[in-house]
């Protein structure tokens, strides 16, 4: 992609992929979507994550997914050059800790210089018990840069990130018994903002609950990118793919009077956007009557490919 010019910049944000942890189809699941996508390959689609940039030349990627190596080698923006180890890849901004956020990280060694930023607990995380940072430093120069909620961090001259608390759930492979941190603040969202126009971007891709907080975080927002992972509360139990619920997973539901649906249909935004989407959930498929419905209200569901403009 060109760079535009200083007249017609703007923050850019692709989509880079849209599958919770597991990605579509997940490699053990025999479900009907699964399936479905197993059959029709060009349905399937990687873990979610974004990139975003405010000047098309510096690329800040939002969490480091297990194909994160395939979603740069689809995006031409991300593309290596013109000197043989330049990257315009500058920076991973990551919500959480969860494996389906920070393996990638693992995937981007290979002599790079990147800045990845995370709240206290998730590089605690990343110390202590999945140590990514210990074994990524004799294969990488990465800076590890410490963000607070509601502390705005410009990553260049326009764009601008506010990391805001969507919940507090620690991934399972900490455990209750090895919590040290003094921090809540395991799961975060990003509000990104164009300094210039003043355009709103808003990418939660987790989110336990639509609380106030959050709902004074999206109300002013231009685009919304938000949790999509499970249809109903119960899926996994229904489907025989798991006994634990949504909401103890840290994922509100999409349908239901409480869910996430209409309250986003319910916004001002210009775009409305499902990402970290489940397996499971039947929004994935194209044809079906719980696609349509959430389409009807006005909300899309992410893909690699998909871009924004803010």
């Amino acid at each position: 992609m060109p760079v535009l010019t200083d007249r017609f910049r703007t923050v850019l944000i692709h989509c880079l992929g849209a599958a919770a942890g597991g990605g579509y189809p997940q490699w053990n699941c025999a479900c009907a979507g699964c399936r479905k996508a197993r059959a029709k390959p060009e349905a399937a689609t990687t873990h979610a994550g974004i990139a975003v940039s405010g000047d098309g030349e510096q690329w800040f990627l939002l969490n480091a997914t297990p194909d994160v190596h395939h979603q740069i080698a689809a995006d031409p923006s991300l593309h290596p050059g013109p000197e043989i180890r330049k990257t315009p890849v500058a920076g991973v901004l990551l919500t959480d800790s969860e494996f389906d956020h920070t393996i990638g990280l693992l995937m981007l060694r290979e002599g790079s210089s990147l800045t990845v930023y995370g709240t206290y607990p998730v590089l605690e995380a990343l110390t202590l018990w999945f140590p990514v940072r210990e074994l990524l430093s004799d294969y990488a120069d990465f800076t590890w840069s410490l963000v607070e909620v509601g502390k705005p961090l410009d990553l260049d001259d326009r764009l601008r990130a506010t990391p805001f608390l969507t919940g507090s759930k620690a991934p399972r492979y900490v455990g209750e018994s090895r919590l040290r941190s003094p921090s809540a603040e395991w799961e975060v969202g990003y509000r990104l903002e164009d300094k210039v126009t003043g355009g709103t971007a808003v990418y939660a891709p987790t989110l336990p609950r639509w609380d106030d907080k959050f709902a004074e975080q999206v109300a002013s927002a231009d685009c919304v990118f938000v949790d999509g992972t499970f249809w109903t509360d119960d899926e996994m139990s229904s489907q025989g793919a798991g006994s634990r619920t949504g909401r103890s997973m840290g994922h509100m539901p999409v349908s239901g009077d409480d869910g996430s649906a209409r309250a986003l249909a319910a916004l001002a935004a210009k775009r409305k956007i499902y990402t970290h989407i489940n397996n499971t959930n039947p929004i994935l498929d194209e044809e079906s009557p719980e696609r349509r419905w959430v389409t009807d209200l006005g909300i899309e569901i992410g893909r690699a490919g998909l871009e924004v403009e803010v």
